[in-house]
């Protein structure tokens, strides 16, 4: 019979030495960077329909896309298209039977995020 006597013993004994993987953090990003970019698209379709219907309607949404407010949903936004560009690449090295061992993975890992701020920050230079 199974022990029942499990007041001894701890929940999740993995929990305690378990160190999250880069591949892992990155990949739960991609997701969300990818839900975020759906919620920007909502947001620009949203500006462009207010410009549409009309000028009273496009002041309360570019008044909303220009607030400080704005400026830094639009900023993570286009952190979030090179982030999930970057990502989406790794992927492609990936699919081709490349840097899949361990380090490799890490370092492409790291390349996504900071090649993602850098290339943020040019965009922004740049434009």
């Amino acid at each position: 019979m199974a022990d029942v006597n499990r007041g001894d013993r701890p929940l999740s004994p993995h929990l305690t030495i378990y160190r999250p993987q880069l591949t892992a953090i990155s990949s739960i990003l991609t997701r969300i960077t990818g839900n975020a970019l759906i919620v920007t698209a909502l947001l620009i379709v949203w500006w462009l329909l207010a410009a549409a219907a009309g000028p009273q309607y496009f002041e309360t949404a570019n008044a909303f896309i220009t607030s400080w407010f704005g400026d830094l949903v639009l900023t993570l936004s286009l952190w979030a298209v090179w982030y999930h560009y970057l990502a989406g690449l790794r992927h492609l090295i990936w699919d081709a039977g490349r840097g899949l061992d361990i380090k490799t993975a890490e370092t492409l890992g790291w390349i996504c995020v900071i090649g993602s701020v850098v290339l943020t920050i040019l965009t922004i230079i740049i434009i």
